[in-house]
C-alpha cells in the first residue's frame, strides 16, 4: 500500500505534538504534515501538490478558526473532495450540526489516552471515502 499524506492542523502546540506522536504508533505507512493555524494549512493545501488523503482540523483556532477552513475547502472545486475530519475538544449538538452544514466529513471529539488517540486515527484511516456519506449516526466517531 502507499503511503498515505494526512494534515493537521490546531493552534495547541501540545495538541500537535501529541497527534504526531499518535501517528507514528499506527500500523499503516501515514506521512503526516501539521500546521498551526487554519491559514496554514490553506497555504499549504493551495501550494503543495499532492493533495492530503485526509485533513483532521481543529475548530477553535484563532485568526481562521476550523470553520472558516472548512467553509473555504468545501466552497472550493479544487479541494472540496478532500474528507475534512474535525478534531475538536467539543462535542456540543449544536458545534456538530454546525460541522454536518459545512460539508464536513467526520467528527471526531478528541480522546484523552494515546490508545484512543491511535485508534480513532486509524478508524478514520480505515473508512471508504469515496463511498461514505456521512449521516447523523454515522458522522461522530464512537469511541
Amino acid at each position: 500500500m502507499n503511503e498515505l499524506l494526512i494534515f493537521y492542523t490546531d493552534d495547541d502546540e501540545d495538541d500537535l505534538s501529541i497527534f504526531a506522536d499518535a501517528v507514528e504508533l499506527l500500523s499503516k505507512e501515514v506521512t503526516l504534515q501539521t500546521y498551526s493555524g487554519g491559514e496554514k494549512l490553506l497555504n499549504a493545501i493551495a501550494h503543495s501538490p499532492p493533495k492530503p488523503y485526509l485533513i483532521f482540523l481543529d475548530l477553535n483556532m484563532p485568526g481562521k478558526n476550523g470553520f472558516d477552513v472548512l467553509t473555504e475547502l468545501k466552497g472550493s472545486k479544487e479541494n472540496n473532495d478532500i474528507p475534512i475530519i474535525i478534531f475538536s475538544t467539543s462535542n456540543e449538538p449544536s458545534i456538530i450540526e454546525k460541522c454536518i452544514a459545512l460539508g464536513a466529513n467526520f467528527f471526531i471529539t478528541k480522546p484523552v489516552l494515546m490508545k484512543d488517540i491511535v485508534q480513532a486515527i486509524e478508524y478514520s484511516l480505515s473508512i471508504n471515502w469515496k463511498e461514505f456519506i456521512p449521516d447523523r449516526k454515522t458522522f461522530v466517531y464512537k469511541l
